[in-house]
């Protein structure tokens, strides 16, 4: 299978002054050479900046394009990896403020509220203008799509989620939202799901927040860290409300936490490493309670190594994504 691979340079909405860069690896048919529906999305979502440390590793596993091909080689060749840098930088802070309106000037949330779902609409947005853009960019190349195929004959992609450092306070805005949300579509939205959905690459990817929301299987934390606690969702009321949806639908979502010594045994930052416990507590009583439609599991990477900020990086080439 061929892929479109590239970094684009997309604002939010057509009004918006600020824009994201984002790397996509996106699958393509080596005989149309036109955009396919993907087994999967694998969403990315990176930290704060690091630059000028001459640190190889680290300007290697910072690169965008990299990230999403490390992803690509890792979980297969059927899924389109997307990987998005914060839109805001404040110095080296990443700023999702689009994702989590309650962020402050260094991009730390004081909460995570589910009012207006701004995270799980700002990843429609975003990858459907990335989406417009690749295509306008293999019209320019001359490669002129043929016509799409029926979306009957497709299922929407399931959606794999990560968040890297400080990437990690957008999966909490997400799994917020996501213990909020309707179970099903509503009848205007698959309506409204349908219309949109009249060729092969509308199926891409969701195209409303609830699509999207009910499409996550798989939830990564990356070595996530904050220098003030919020690294990791602790509220018991939305892993509930997550483990009581899971029991009324067929299927069921995985929670991975990866983690080095860079932030799991930071003596300094103790509450990272309590929050992540709290949150493998809260999760695998659910999954004791609710059956396995809920899975959690820990990975810890360089457990021998002492504490440096190469091994940070380094995870996202060791991902064990299995």
């Amino acid at each position: 299978m061929d892929r479109w691979r590239g970094v684009l340079k997309v604002p939010l909405h057509p009004l918006a002054g600020t824009f994201y860069r984002v790397a996509a690896s996106l699958c393509l048919s080596p005989t149309s050479e036109t955009l396919i529906v993907p087994s999967a999305n694998a969403i990315f979502f990176g930290g704060d900046r690091v630059a000028g440390n001459g640190n190889l590793v680290v300007e290697r596993l910072s690169d965008l394009q990299n990230i999403a091909e490390i992803l690509v080689s890792k979980i297969g060749g059927s899924v389109n990896a997307w990987v998005i840098e914060a839109s805001d930088f404040n110095g080296p802070f990443a700023v999702y403020k689009d994702f989590i309106p309650s962020v402050n000037q260094w991009g730390e949330p004081k909460s995570y509220c589910p009012v207006g779902y701004p995270a799980s609409g700002s990843i429609v947005s975003l990858l459907s203008n990335v989406l417009e853009e690749v295509k306008n960019n293999i019209v320019r190349q001359n490669k002129l799509p043929s016509p799409g195929k029926s979306a009957s004959h497709f299922t929407q992609p399931e959606t794999l989620i990560f968040g890297f450092s400080k990437g990690g306070t957008v999966l909490n805005q997400i799994v917020t939202e996501l213990g909020f949300s309707d179970i099903e579509l509503s009848g205007g939205e698959l309506v409204e799901e349908k219309k949109i959905s009249m060729e092969e690459e509308i199926l891409i990817i969701p195209r409303t927040k609830e699509t999207l929301l009910n499409s996550i299987r798989e939830i990564h934390y990356v070595d996530v860290g904050l220098n003030s606690p919020g690294a990791y969702i602790t509220d018991h009321s939305v892993i509930d409300k997550i483990a009581k949806r899971l029991t009324q639908v067929d299927r069921g979502i995985r929670f991975i936490l990866h983690g080095t010594p860079r932030q799991w045994r930071d003596s300094r930052r103790s509450w990272i490493c309590n929050e992540k416990d709290k949150l493998v507590h809260l999760l695998e009583s659910e999954a004791q309670r609710r059956g396995g439609k809920l899975q959690v599991c820990e990975k810890f990477y360089f457990p021998d190594r002492p504490p440096d900020l190469q091994m940070h990086f380094e995870i996202i080439e060791k991902l064990d994504v299995s």
